[in-house]
Protein backbone atom coordinates (compact mmCIF):
# COMPACT_ATOMS: atom_id res chain seq x y z
CA UNK A 1 0.00 0.00 0.00
CA UNK A 2 1.13 3.52 -0.94
CA UNK A 3 1.69 6.43 1.28
CA UNK A 4 -0.45 9.02 0.88
CA UNK A 5 -1.76 12.28 2.58
CA UNK A 6 -4.85 11.36 3.18
CA UNK A 7 -5.35 8.60 6.49
CA UNK A 8 -6.84 5.64 5.90
CA UNK A 9 -10.85 5.60 6.79
CA UNK A 10 -11.34 2.47 8.58
CA UNK A 11 -14.40 1.24 9.97
CA UNK A 12 -14.35 -1.56 12.14
CA UNK A 13 -17.98 -3.45 12.56
CA UNK A 14 -19.52 -5.81 14.78
CA UNK A 15 -22.73 -6.67 15.91
CA UNK A 16 -23.87 -4.29 18.86
CA UNK A 17 -20.59 -1.80 18.52
CA UNK A 18 -20.67 -2.06 22.46
CA UNK A 19 -17.30 -4.34 22.76
CA UNK A 20 -14.80 -5.38 20.23
CA UNK A 21 -15.21 -2.89 17.86
CA UNK A 22 -15.07 0.01 20.40
CA UNK A 23 -11.93 -1.67 21.41
CA UNK A 24 -9.84 -1.54 17.68
CA UNK A 25 -11.72 2.14 17.39
CA UNK A 26 -9.76 3.08 20.27
CA UNK A 27 -6.43 1.07 19.78
CA UNK A 28 -6.56 2.44 15.93
CA UNK A 29 -6.76 6.12 17.36
CA UNK A 30 -4.43 5.35 19.92
CA UNK A 31 -1.77 3.50 17.94
CA UNK A 32 -2.46 4.79 14.12
CA UNK A 33 -3.93 7.93 14.66
CA UNK A 34 -1.69 9.48 12.18
CA UNK A 35 -2.65 7.34 9.59
CA UNK A 36 -6.12 5.95 10.01
CA UNK A 37 -9.39 7.59 10.73
CA UNK A 38 -10.94 5.15 12.32
CA UNK A 39 -14.81 4.44 12.93
CA UNK A 40 -16.73 2.25 14.39
CA UNK A 41 -20.42 0.61 14.18
CA UNK A 42 -22.77 -2.16 14.58
CA UNK A 43 -25.65 -3.74 12.46
CA UNK A 44 -27.45 -3.11 16.18
CA UNK A 45 -26.94 -0.75 18.96
CA UNK A 46 -26.38 -2.29 22.41
CA UNK A 47 -24.72 0.14 24.32
CA UNK A 48 -20.65 0.29 25.61
CA UNK A 49 -19.56 -2.18 27.46
CA UNK A 50 -18.27 -0.60 30.83
CA UNK A 51 -15.74 -3.84 31.33
CA UNK A 52 -14.30 -2.88 27.75
CA UNK A 53 -13.84 1.04 28.81
CA UNK A 54 -11.90 -0.68 31.89
CA UNK A 55 -9.37 -2.77 30.96
CA UNK A 56 -9.06 -0.21 27.87
CA UNK A 57 -8.56 2.50 30.30
CA UNK A 58 -5.96 -0.13 32.32
CA UNK A 59 -3.81 -0.36 29.07
CA UNK A 60 -3.52 3.41 28.88
CA UNK A 61 -6.70 3.83 25.83
CA UNK A 62 -9.77 6.22 27.04
CA UNK A 63 -13.07 4.72 25.19
CA UNK A 64 -15.39 6.34 27.85
CA UNK A 65 -16.34 9.09 25.74
CA UNK A 66 -17.11 6.32 22.94
CA UNK A 67 -21.48 5.40 21.97
CA UNK A 68 -22.15 2.64 20.70
CA UNK A 69 -23.77 3.39 16.61
CA UNK A 70 -25.69 1.84 14.34
CA UNK A 71 -24.14 1.34 11.08
CA UNK A 72 -26.77 3.63 9.36
CA UNK A 73 -24.89 6.70 11.18
CA UNK A 74 -21.88 6.77 9.48
CA UNK A 75 -23.88 6.78 5.88
CA UNK A 76 -22.06 9.10 3.45
CA UNK A 77 -18.53 8.16 4.74
CA UNK A 78 -16.61 6.51 2.13
CA UNK A 79 -14.40 3.79 3.90
CA UNK A 80 -11.47 2.52 2.36
CA UNK A 81 -11.79 -0.97 4.43
CA UNK A 82 -14.56 -2.60 6.38
CA UNK A 83 -13.11 -4.90 9.16
CA UNK A 84 -15.86 -7.14 10.38
CA UNK A 85 -14.19 -8.50 14.06
CA UNK A 86 -17.27 -10.82 14.66
CA UNK A 87 -18.86 -13.51 12.66
CA UNK A 88 -22.64 -12.61 12.82
CA UNK A 89 -21.40 -9.21 11.50
CA UNK A 90 -19.01 -10.63 8.56
CA UNK A 91 -22.24 -13.02 7.38
CA UNK A 92 -24.46 -9.63 8.02
CA UNK A 93 -22.22 -7.24 6.32
CA UNK A 94 -23.77 -5.26 4.10
CA UNK A 95 -22.44 -4.02 0.77
CA UNK A 96 -20.48 -0.52 0.88
CA UNK A 97 -20.21 1.42 -2.31
CA UNK A 98 -17.35 2.30 -4.02
CA UNK A 99 -14.29 0.35 -3.99
CA UNK A 100 -14.31 -0.53 -0.52
CA UNK A 101 -11.73 -3.87 0.79
CA UNK A 102 -13.97 -5.82 3.26
CA UNK A 103 -11.69 -7.79 5.55
CA UNK A 104 -12.69 -10.47 8.39
CA UNK A 105 -10.89 -10.46 11.83
CA UNK A 106 -12.87 -12.47 14.02
CA UNK A 107 -12.22 -11.98 17.31
CA UNK A 108 -13.56 -13.85 20.43
CA UNK A 109 -16.79 -11.94 22.25
CA UNK A 110 -15.63 -11.55 26.16
CA UNK A 111 -19.35 -10.65 27.12
CA UNK A 112 -20.53 -14.25 26.31
CA UNK A 113 -16.63 -15.76 27.24
CA UNK A 114 -17.14 -13.94 31.13
CA UNK A 115 -21.06 -14.91 31.43
CA UNK A 116 -19.67 -18.16 32.53
CA UNK A 117 -16.92 -16.38 35.45
CA UNK A 118 -17.07 -17.35 38.76
CA UNK A 119 -15.00 -13.62 40.03
CA UNK A 120 -14.55 -10.20 38.41
CA UNK A 121 -11.06 -10.97 37.67
CA UNK A 122 -11.78 -14.49 35.58
CA UNK A 123 -14.31 -12.23 33.81
CA UNK A 124 -12.06 -9.18 33.24
CA UNK A 125 -9.32 -11.68 32.36
CA UNK A 126 -11.60 -12.80 29.28
CA UNK A 127 -11.49 -8.71 28.49
CA UNK A 128 -8.05 -8.30 28.73
CA UNK A 129 -6.78 -11.43 26.11
CA UNK A 130 -9.19 -9.89 23.65
CA UNK A 131 -8.46 -6.50 24.03
CA UNK A 132 -4.29 -7.56 23.44
CA UNK A 133 -5.43 -9.38 20.51
CA UNK A 134 -6.79 -6.73 18.81
CA UNK A 135 -3.99 -3.99 19.63
CA UNK A 136 -1.70 -6.71 17.79
CA UNK A 137 -3.94 -6.78 15.09
CA UNK A 138 -4.02 -2.89 14.94
CA UNK A 139 -1.06 -2.54 14.90
CA UNK A 140 -0.44 -4.27 11.86
CA UNK A 141 -2.30 -2.00 9.46
CA UNK A 142 -2.19 -0.97 6.76
CA UNK A 143 0.31 -3.85 5.74
CA UNK A 144 -2.01 -6.21 7.91
CA UNK A 145 -5.35 -5.59 5.88
CA UNK A 146 -3.48 -6.82 2.59
CA UNK A 147 -2.56 -10.17 4.18
CA UNK A 148 -5.51 -10.55 5.72
CA UNK A 149 -7.50 -9.96 2.51
CA UNK A 150 -5.20 -12.67 0.97
CA UNK A 151 -6.20 -15.34 4.01
CA UNK A 152 -10.26 -14.56 3.28
CA UNK A 153 -9.62 -15.75 -0.24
Amino acid sequence: MQETERKLKVLFLCTGNSCRSQMAEGWARHLKGDVIEPYSAGIETHGLNPNAVKVMAEAGVDISTHRSKHLSELKGIEFDCVVTVCGHAHENCPIFPGKVQVVHVGFDDPPRLAEKAETEEEALAHYRRVRDEIRDFVQSIPDGLEKSEEKER
